[in-house]
């Protein structure tokens, strides 16, 4: 796993990204609205780090992850990866910068093709973007064959005749072939087994460590994301309330969401488990069609505000390196700053639940 990220470069740099799908209706699909699949976000993601981005499902996390390699046209926004804005390429130079950037999907049964052989399925990228003739190829078939664990016998099997921790893999060698520096790892592991899921997580690991890879691993595994995640983002109904450090997110959460969403997980020792105190949310998630006015998490949250429901957050830095869209903490920083006091112990007056995090 990487370290801090003070001394790295950003590879990937998101800004203002927005994804909506239009809503047509009628005779001629007039458009009567948009579902705002994602609404707005921006993050960094430094050289060699891993970012996770959590959520509940139908939050937009793989909406994201597809519009930031363009496999979505994006609504607004700009994505720059090592300096090269990918959603303003046009479609030859996006082509030319589609093997620095790749995607290893939920799904290995749907996102492979059952018609081809696993040489064939991991030799297509080779076959579209280099000139290797049929030797070079064969090669470099096998070598990435070997790297993510697999028997060299097995290339002219099916994906069929595969397990599903064996066909991520193939899928993880397609992502391989091109020497990528930037791979999104789309809920890898959640169509697979649980006594699975810890060896491919431990694969990929082992290939950001050799190869010098930045992931954004997409994950509703809380747990997962601690374990492999460097900085973690919270995402809800489109947007992103929450991006801090892994150990600042999971010790000390700020956004009362987060604070929910960590408090479902279950804890390993029996008495912890018994004497820890669970947040229910009520109601259920808003459509992205119609979400609220104002804060998007205003509908359910417990430590609701007059201002939540009229006025949208601005998400800002409100510790070093801890990111947050919330009005309880902009309006702890305003009146800390209007007092001369320090915003975090602001803070901690105005909620009791408030935990002070390592900057």
């Amino acid at each position: 796993m990487a370290d801090g990220t003070q001394t790295r470069l950003p590879l990937l740099e998101v800004e203002g990204l927005k994804m909506y799908f239009p809503i047509t209706a009628g005779l001629f699909r007039k458009k009567v609205g948009d579902v705002k699949a994602v609404d707005d976000i921006s993050f960094t993601i430094f050289e060699g780090e891993t970012l996770g981005l959590v959520g509940e499902s139908g939050c937009g996390k793989s909406t994201c992850g597809r519009a930031i390699l363009r496999l979505y046209e994006p609504t607004e926004g700009r994505v720059v990866l090592g300096g090269e804005d990918v959603l303003a390429a046009p479609p030859g130079e996006l082509r030319a910068m589609r093997p620095r950037m790749q995607m290893v999907f939920q799904d290995p049964q749907a996102s492979l093709n059952p018609r081809m052989t696993v040489a064939g399925i991991i030799g297509e990228p080779l076959d579209e973007h280099t000139t290797l003739n049929r030797a070079q190829k064969l090669a470099r078939i096998y070598e990435l064959m070997d790297k993510v664990g697999l028997n060299r016998d097995f290339a002219n099997r099916y994906p069929h005749e595969f397990s599903g921790g064996q066909r991520q893999r193939i899928g993880i060698a397609r992502a391989l072939a091109l020497n990528p520096k930037f791979i999104v790892c789309d809920e890898p592991i959640a169509a697979l087994d649980v006594s699975i899921q810890a060896q491919v997580v431990n694969l990929l690991e082992e290939l950001q460590d050799s190869l010098g890879l930045t992931y954004l691993f997409i994950s509703h595994d809380l747990s997962m994301v601690r374990h492999i995640a460097d900085r973690v983002a919270v995402m809800y109904l489109g947007r992103i309330v929450e991006l801090a450090s892994r150990d600042d997110l999971y010790d000390a959460p700020m956004h009362p969401y987060t604070q929910a969403l960590l408090s479902a997980v279950p804890e390993p020792d029996p008495n912890a488990e018994t004497s820890r105190n669970r947040i229910i949310l009520k109601g259920d998630v808003p459509s992205p069609a119609n979400p609220p006015k104002g804060c998007n998490f205003c509908t359910r949250c417990p430590k609701v505000m007059d201002i939540c429901r009229e006025v949208e957050p601005t998400f800002g830095e409100v510790t070093p390196g801890h990111f947050l869209a919330c009005h309880l903490y902009q309006e702890a920083a305003v009146g800390a700053a209007n007092s001369g006091a320090n915003p975090e112990q602001s803070a901690s007056l105005q909620d009791p639940n408030f935990q002070q995090g390592e900057a």
